[in-house]
């Protein structure tokens, strides 16, 4: 997806529509659609609409695991490493980060001889604070408990009683978070977004995740993991510490749009 100018790199690819040979010889039609993957456009396009101006074919990383998609160059702005994949899938040498997920992308950035700012959190902890009229619709604890299950975590839950797919419209789902009155969750925006609109949450044990997104967002946030759980009984009664010191001003005092000004540009030749 593309914002005057800047690509806004995202995961959500084209699927085959099944699983059989016939529908697998057929072009890719259906997207995933996970929620947490598209919140990166819907932010930056939200913080770039007050931004003049039009960038030359620039490239821009923010809400997710998606590091390993970087290119010589890019702007990195709130994006994570995903422990899933290999070291040798990461092929940049050299980014323009402005913030980082927590302080384990951070360090991961330094081994490779990259800096990155001391400067920690993931763009969707800024939703309440970007689309304030949203915010002030929702009805704090209208609802029970949600469970929200990382994509490939889906078989296990979608019987539990408050099962939120996590294809479910981007803002149906905002909104059903934001309104719960506890959110069980092996889906990390499902625990970000929670945990910004001030809902209590506690993470259950993901099946196919590695653990390093979770560490990061936490130490990111100032606090440490908190203990997993197995069902959602036992989440209950484990949620985690709230975010209590984390400002979120210094990830939108970072927000890159001196990509669409120019800045970036001259920024870059000068350093060249």
């Amino acid at each position: 997806m593309k914002l005057r100018g800047v690509e806004l790199v995202h995961w959500n690819p084209r699927r085959h529509i099944g699983d059989g040979r016939i529908a697998r010889a057929l072009p890719r039609l259906k997207r995933p659609n996970n929620f947490g993957d598209l919140l990166g456009p819907l932010i930056v396009k939200e913080l770039a609409k007050s931004v003049p101006g039009r960038a030359d074919e620039r490239r821009l990383l923010s809400v997710g695991s998606v590091l390993h998609f970087g290119r010589e160059g890019d702007t990195v702005w709130g994006s994570g490493r995903n422990g899933k994949i290999s070291d040798d899938a990461y092929r940049f040498t050299h980014l323009d980060v402005r913030a980082v997920r927590g302080p384990r992308t951070r360090a991961w950035l330094a081994e490779r001889g990259i800096d990155a700012p001391a400067v920690y959190g993931d763009p969707a902890l800024l939703v309440p604070t970007i689309f304030r009229e949203f915010a002030a619709s929702v009805v704090p604890r209208k609802r029970g408990v949600t469970v929200v299950p990382n994509l490939h975590d889906v078989p296990r839950w979608k019987d539990e009683p408050g099962f939120l797919d996590p294809t479910t419209r981007v803002w149906k789902t905002i909104r059903t978070i934001a309104e719960s009155s506890h959110v069980v969750a092996s889906s990390l925006h499902g625990i970000i977004l929670a945990e910004t609109f001030g809902v209590p949450a506690s993470l259950v044990l993901p099946g196919a995740e590695d653990l390093f997104k979770y560490h990061d967002y936490y130490e990111g946030t100032g606090r440490t993991l908190p203990p997993s759980s197995q069902t959602v009984a036992e989440a209950l009664e484990n949620p985690a510490p709230p975010i209590a010191d984390w400002d979120p001003q210094p990830l939108l005092n970072a927000f890159p749009a001196d990509l669409w000004t120019g800045a970036a540009a001259r920024k870059t030749h000068a350093a060249a």
